[in-house]
């Protein structure tokens, strides 16, 4: 774990973590409850840290609460099966998407690039659970298929050693 990272897990304290926004559909004509080759669909993926700030708030009248916020775009989508990597508009069946925030209060600022750091490599241990509640949830309500995710999954934009 490198020096930047680890300044940031010191100075960093979960506080919450939230849906922001969330869409969920299914196009016209598609009724999954009574489709039966829904395993013939292919699941597509989104996890991507698209954005994070620090939002300075008054507490008492006199002293400051910073609070360290991390946005993440996550998503699913069920398309017909073409053959291709890149399927068009016409093969999306269903798709649910959310971004989710994971707010951390800030004991001390660590700095842009410890924050950065932070944000690309800690914040998905936070927010997956929520995101993994949230898209089975959703899949039930819509009649989807049941989608078994994994514990742990790092955003697709993470940097690597």
């Amino acid at each position: 774990m490198n020096e930047s990272l680890q300044k940031a897990i010191e100075c960093l304290k979960i506080n919450d973590v939230y849906l922001r926004s969330s869409e969920a559909m299914l196009t016209e004509g598609f009724e999954p409850k009574y489709e039966t080759d829904l395993d013939s669909l292919d699941v597509h993926f989104k996890h991507v840290v698209s954005h994070s700030s620090v939002l300075l708030l008054e507490e008492d009248g006199e002293s400051m609460l910073q609070l360290f916020r991390v946005f993440v775009e996550l998503g699913a989508r069920w398309m017909e099966s073409t053959g291709h990597e890149n399927a068009d508009d016409n093969s999306l069946k269903a798709q649910i998407e959310a971004v989710m925030v994971a707010e951390y209060q800030m004991k001390e600022d660590p700095g842009k690039d410890a924050l950065k750091e932070f944000a690309l490599r800690n914040a998905s241990y936070h927010i997956w659970p929520y995101w993994r509640e949230y898209l089975t949830t959703q899949c039930m309500r819509m009649n989807l298929p049941k989608l078994i995710m994994p514990t742990v999954q790092f955003a697709n934009n993470r940097d690597t050693d």
